[in-house]
């Protein structure tokens, strides 16, 4: 690799501006650490005029970044356009087609294309880099690559997405709804304007992918996984789970099951005094499960222009050093596909909620129906409320399979006594704490 490296940007808001600005800053720092010279050459944005943090002269501008992608003179491309497809999947893939090497911190953009564009860095010899794609500051993605590599993993938790575990903790601090929680979350900068993926759990699906590969070798998955979000969510169920030992946190796990990779993203009743039931706030956490190492643990801020930043500077100082790497850390011709397991077969406990009228018999229908799918309970909760002449039933079961609770709520939902439709959240085992 030449002395002086030639670096274009594509994409400048709040991440693309701080970065600029972190490179240009510590260009003495890169070549204390690299031996490597840098030099921001070329960036490019949707509009030029916008106001930023970062200031570029008239000489870096270019406004069609396809000819960018093209340019002989550029060594290394960050692309922080996001988005799956459009123009970011365009700006990438000629990127790697004219042997650039390539930063992202776009999950989307991997999650779906990963595979392909992993093959097409492989055949043009030059790194596709995407340590800010997940959980940002943490360098989860270094760690399983490199820190982790000789190590069989089998099992990831985390929780992996700022904006609802904000949520999830300041419901339970303040008493507030999740509609609340979320305009004081976009005021905050915690939350875009369209906070949709965070609080669905697609979000951290796309993450829960790309670890996956990571960690069993295999392609990125193209089938559909469980996913459940945060969005139905009420503040009672907060406090009952505090009543009942409990946290709610909305986790992604990935696990080898009986031969079978299961991944999955919902919310889930941790124990309160675990360690992934403290993390709180906007910070991440994941606990990964090896041999011979055992369990490892990351924690740290997930979102925000400094901690992606760190991401996207770990990555470049690596393509820096020299390491051509294979971007899923095997040959792509190695990874493999895997048996998908199948979530109506797992078997867990589950925190139940039914708002139901304050009357004779219908604990007894709802306990009846239980009994009869194989359900059993382990605790019980009865909250009347007296002037309105309704109540709230919670039920903690025992483990039972996700096939037979999904039976039994449907009929249930037909009960005349409910006032609404039950509230179901799975509870973590403990390994998932």
């Amino acid at each position: 690799m030449k002395n002086t490296i030639n670096i274009a940007v594509i994409g400048l808001g709040n991440i693309g501006s701080y970065f600029c600005r972190e490179i240009t800053k510590k260009k003495k720092d890169i070549y204390f650490k690299t031996g490597k010279k840098i030099k921001l050459l070329f960036v490019s944005a949707r509009n030029k005029n916008k106001k930023r943090s970062f200031k570029f002269s008239k000489k870096q501008w270019l406004s069609n970044p396809i000819d960018i992608t093209k340019n002989p003179s550029i060594d290394i491309l960050v692309e922080l356009v996001g988005g799956s497809d459009g123009i970011a999947k365009k700006i990438v893939t000629s990127a790697l087609k004219n042997k650039k090497h390539v930063i992202t911190a776009n999950k989307a953009l991997i999650a779906k294309h990963g595979n392909f564009l992993a093959q097409l860095a492989e055949k043009n010899k030059v790194n596709l880099e995407y340590e800010a794609s997940v959980a940002a500051g943490i360098p989860i993605i270094r760690n399983i690559k490199e820190g982790l590599i000789s190590n069989k993993i089998f099992k990831l938790v985390g929780i992996l997405n700022g904006t609802s575990n904000y949520i999830l903790s300041r419901m339970e601090t303040t008493g507030k709804n999740l509609n609340e929680i979320l305009s004081e979350a976009k005021t905050h900068g915690y939350a875009e304007s369209n906070a949709k993926s965070d609080l669905d759990g697609t979000d951290v699906a796309s993450k829960i992918k790309i670890l996956s590969s990571l960690c069993f070798k295999t392609l990125i998955s193209e089938n559909n996984i469980l996913v459940n979000g945060i969005e139905n969510i009420e503040t009672k169920d907060i406090i009952n789970a505090k009543k009942l030992g409990y946290r709610i946190k909305l986790l992604g796990i990935t696990e080898i099951k009986k031969k079978s990779i299961f991944e999955r993203v919902h919310p889930t009743l941790v124990d309160a005094n675990s360690y992934i039931g403290n993390i709180n706030g906007v910070f991440n956490a994941a606990i990964i499960n090896s041999n011979p190492v055992g369990q490892s643990i990351m924690q740290g801020e997930g979102a925000g222009p400094g901690p992606t930043s760190s991401g996207l500077m770990s990555d470049l100082y690596s393509i820096l050093r020299g390491n051509i790497k294979y971007p899923f850390i095997t040959a792509h011709k190695m990874r493999k596909k895997i048996k998908i397991f199948n979530h109506l077969n797992y078997a867990f406990s589950c925190y139940l909620r039914f708002e139901v009228l304050d009357k004779p018999g219908v604990l007894s229908s709802i306990t009846r129906q239980l009994a009869e799918n194989k359900i059993s309970i382990k605790r019980l909760l009865q909250i009347p409320d007296k002037k309105k002449k309704i109540a709230s039933i919670i039920i903690i079961t025992h483990n039972t399979l996700e096939k037979r609770i999904i039976k039994c709520l449907d009929k249930l939902r037909k009960n005349d006594s409910l006032i609404k439709s039950p509230t179901f959240i799975r509870v973590g085992d403990n390994n998932d704490n």
